[in-house]
């Protein structure tokens, strides 16, 4: 077995990619309890009986067709890729406060969880979500034109090279989204131009060849007679203990950053349709019954394929023979009770896909036609290898190991590292299981890394192992100290203008996240049939919240300096002393020192200048504070930046843990500096503010900054609290969605109002909700009315307010330089009592006017906002925070300006 090792054999770039893929699937937080047991091997079964390979396209995550998915690659055992063009960087967090490229990650790994209970692989282009389009104009626009999307959308078909595309969108106005519309019409093209040699020729001088996929269809959500193919993902498989729809919202509901958590459909029908739009066969004449009508996704199709050249490769279709002959006797010696009985057959198989894999590549077939061959036969590898696996119940587990043990209350405990370093020397231990019920004997381990690592045996005692007995090899490893960290392989320098990422690793281009560092192989025996299992190496630790974690063993920085926060606003009216918090995080050096300084533009003061570090244990953080006073500001942005001295070398970044127990985690990068935006805004003394969260924002931070007092209203005292020590009450974004406790207490909110309280409320997503609630003081519609264009002009609709003169003077360069978007989810309809201040639209339509409103009630001040000051103040938008800062002391005038009346 070891003489054949894909892992480290790779003669096509195609069946190189794959061999990336599966490193990168081998990084799974958790495995769906579908995928263990026999439930496992079944699908492997069902798998292994088939060649179809789809590709579903989308825009965003959570575009997706789920159910779809589920039921093509579990219910029909089709090998499954879906292509997302971004990330959703641009879109809205429900749950956290990530947002623009820390969302873009996060979002990252919560679709690739998702992935795993649809039971597909992920891949992306390097387009970016910038926020909401109304066209796929707009779209391809801010992409640099349509072609930088479409590249890598021909690179996925090519190196996938799928007989079947499902588009998620049609391509036209009825998508909605910008984006959509932008993932319909590049599909629609990427089915054809991905067999033109002639398009993107770059790709081909890499080794990918071009691929014409049969049969592009396009997903309706309405079902209608001219549907090609209908189907019912609501049908019940008894394998999955569930319908595949809800299947797939198992897997939807790991999306919590898109509010989708909460989705659920009960058992019973669930059908989907979808459209035949292009075809290279010929047309059905009637409805179709599969994606795959008319295509032969048997074993010995693969030869069929071949049409001429078949000649060069006599051994293949006998071959592809005993590989179907392999399959029939594992699925009928199949039984419940002990699956074991397949193993010797499924094991025959995998001997058998390994000599195929070598014939082909030692062949004298033409480049396109071993290349088809090599990633068809590289699948069925992969398939065979997990279907052995889950028959003869090994278990392959990989970890660096823990130091310094210690005795707990209940067990026994350890310290471990959690990240490897630059240079630095640890161990590994390799455990091979056997869990069933014969004898199998593992023949050798080996753990594999990147150029430059080092990786040494320490004990390595291989023997036949009974059941329950377990054998384990440890390695020394050492890092080398070039090694490259654990972090996203693309990057943009500037979120708000750069819409296309930068690809630091071209081999790594579509990828969701880079591979694993670390990676092992155990080959072993039953009887005189060979096997093999791979492995992620992770670090293992106990969290007491919630039990033990696994993660990938990552590589970073021994010392990752942060600033807390990395960005800030300072007023250019009270120039005073601000401090400056830098975390230091240790990964893994116990007693480091070193040397902190904080660098600042000339002529402002940093006391002190330097602060010495030192860690008394691994993993420790700390905080230092330097006290920064400017010694003049005007409006414009500066930047400090901290550098931490030690053992002779500087570090000036840091990074930032992305990600959730569910999801798992990784690692967002970003300079040891902090950019501070000087605001020219007046801040009037002494008003209180409270604020009642949403689902995360920074507006607070930035208020206190430029010199507001902010306080966090509990829930204790919204529910029974004096909410009259307050002079404006701020509503966070999305409020009103997630907070129960706001929808049924509103009424004191009024009553607040109504007694002289100014209430500011951003705005809410679930339009049903609110209105249903009937939360404002007068009837008011909110609707999904946005403007997406940041430049598009504004008008002041009453010159007169208060709002544009107190304690700001608001004028048209206040709306300059936002960012992403104008607002969203703006009222439609409103009472007489409210009083539009702004309007502004999207290019070619009506002005939108309901983005900001105002009234009286009673003694105070009512005003309901959906202009997207949430992205404006964190960052550092002038005018806006000018302008969000008179919002809050609405009511609060102490007298109208000269020659200005107050408005009713």
């Amino acid at each position: 077995m070891a003489a054949y090792r894909p892992m480290r054999k790779c003669l096509c770039f195609s069946l190189a990619m794959l061999v990336i893929a599966l490193a990168c699937s081998l990084q799974a937080q958790t495995i769906p309890s579908q995928d263990l047991g026999i439930n496992g091997l079944l699908q492997e079964l069902a798998k292994l009986r088939t060649t179809a390979r789809l590709l579903h396209s989308t825009a965003h995550p959570d575009d997706d067709d789920g159910s779809m998915l589920t039921y093509e690659a579990r219910g029909q055992g089709a090998t499954t890729l879906m292509l997302t063009l971004n990330r959703g960087e641009g879109g809205q967090n429900k749950f956290g406060s990530e947002l623009f490229d820390e969302l873009g990650l996060l979002r990252t790994l919560e679709l690739t969880e998702a992935d795993r209970y649809y039971g597909v692989e992920q891949r992306f282009t390097r387009v970016v979500d910038f926020g909401f389009s109304k066209t796929a104009q707009e779209t391809f626009e801010k992409w640099g034109g349509h072609d930088v999307a479409l590249s890598d959308l021909v690179r996925v078909i090519r190196t996938f090279r799928p007989q079947v595309i499902v588009s998620r969108f049609a391509g036209t106005e009825r998508d909605g989204h910008g984006n959509h519309q932008a993932a319909g019409i590049l599909t629609r093209e990427a089915f054809r131009a991905a067999a033109d040699p002639n398009r993107f020729p770059e790709q081909l001088q890499e080794g990918l060849l071009p691929w014409q996929a049969k049969k592009l269809y396009v997903g309706s959500f309405r079902a209608a007679d001219e549907d090609t193919l209908r189907f019912d993902t609501g049908e019940y498989d008894p394998v999955l203990g569930m319908s595949y729809v809800q299947l797939s919202l198992e897997g939807l509901k790991h999306q919590m950053s898109q509010g989708v958590g909460g989705w659920s459909v009960p058992p019973g029908h669930f059908y989907r349709s979808f459209n035949l739009v292009d075809t290279v066969l010929l047309k059905p004449s009637g409805k179709e019954t599969s994606f795959f009508e008319g295509i032969d996704t048997s074993l010995a199709g693969l030869a069929t394929r071949l049409r001429d050249e078949e000649s060069k490769v006599p051994f293949l279709r006998p071959g592809l023979a005993v590989l179907q002959q392999k399959v029939d006797e594992a699925t009928a010696a199949f039984k419940p009770e002990g699956p074991s009985g397949c193993a010797p057959a499924l094991l025959a198989g995998l001997a058998q896909t390994q000599q195929l894999i070598q014939q082909v590549e030692n062949s004298s077939l033409s480049a396109a036609a071993k290349s088809d061959l090599l990633v068809e036969l590289q699948t069925k590898r992969e398939q065979f290898e997990r279907a052995s696996n889950l028959a003869t119940a090994v278990d392959f587990q990989v970890a660096a190991d823990s130091t310094q043990p210690s005795q707990g209350f209940f067990f026994r405990t350890e310290q471990t590292f959690l990240m490897a370093y630059p240079s630095q020397f640890f161990t590994v231990t390799a455990r091979f299981t056997n869990r069933s019920h014969q004898t199998i004997t593992p023949t050798d381990i080996e753990v594999e890394g990147p150029p430059g690592w080092r990786i040494q045996r320490m004990k390595y005692e291989l023997k036949p192992l009974a059941s329950a007995e377990t054998a384990e090899v440890q390695f020394g490893v050492t890092v080398p100290a070039e090694a490259k960290y654990t972090r996203p392989y693309w990057h943009r320098e500037d979120r708000q203008n750069q819409n296309v990422y930068t690809v630091d690793d071209p081999k790594l281009n579509t990828l969701p996240l880079p591979p694993p560092a670390l990676t092992a192989f155990a080959d072993y025996k039953l009887g005189d049939a060979a096997g093999e299992a791979h492995a992620v190496v992770k670090v293992k630790y106990v969290d007491p919240a919630v039990g033990q974690v696994e993660r990938p063993l990552p590589v970073g920085p021994p010392l990752s300096v942060e600033l807390d926060p990395p960005f800030q606003v300072m007023s250019t009216r009270v120039v005073r002393p601000t401090e400056v918090r830098i975390g230091i995080r240790n990964n893994v050096i116990a007693g480091a020192e070193g040397t902190l300084k904080l660098q600042a533009p000339q002529g402002w003061q940093v006391k002190p200048q330097s602060l010495p570090v030192k860690f008394g244990a691994d993993g420790e953080f700390n905080s230092y504070r330097f006290t920064v006073t400017p010694s003049s500001l005007r409006e414009q942005n500066y930047v400090l930046r901290a550098t931490l001295d030690y053992g002779g070398k500087q570090y000036t970044e840091g990074y930032k843990v992305i990600g959730r127990d569910d999801i798992g985690f990784f690692y967002f990068y970003r300079a040891a500096e902090q950019q501070v935006s000087a605001v020219d805004v007046k801040v009037p003394p002494r008003l209180r503010v409270g604020f009642l969260p949403g689902t995360g924002e920074d507006i607070p931070e930035v208020l206190q900054q430029v010199g507001l007092e902010v306080s966090t209203i509990t829930p204790e005292q919204l529910a029974g609290g004096n909410l009259r020590q307050f002079d404006t009450i701020l509503v966070g974004i999305r409020a009103y969605d997630s907070r129960s406790d706001l929808r049924t207490l509103n009424r004191r909110l009024l009553d607040y109002v109504e007694g002289g309280g100014t209430l500011v409320v951003e705005y809410n997503a679930s339009t049903g909700v609110f209105n249903q609630g009937h939360f404002t003081p007068f009837p008011a519609t909110l609707s999904s009315a946005r403007v997406t264009v940041e430049e598009a002009p504004v008008q002041i609709l009453d010159t007169a307010s208060p709002v544009f003169h107190y304690p700001n003077q608001i004028g048209e360069r206040d709306f300059q330089g936002w960012v992403q978007e104008r607002g969203l989810y703006f009222m439609s309809k409103w009472d007489s009592h409210f009083t539009p201040l702004l309007a502004c639209h999207d290019p070619g339509e009506e002005p939108q006017k309901g983005g900001l409103l105002v009234a009286r009630y009673g003694k105070g001040t009512y005003i309901y906002t959906g202009y997207a000051f949430f992205r404006q103040l964190p960052a550092g938008v002038p005018g806006a925070i000018r302008l969000f800062v008179n919002l809050l002391c609405a009511g609060h005038v102490p007298a109208a300006p000269a020659g200005v009346s107050k408005s009713k």
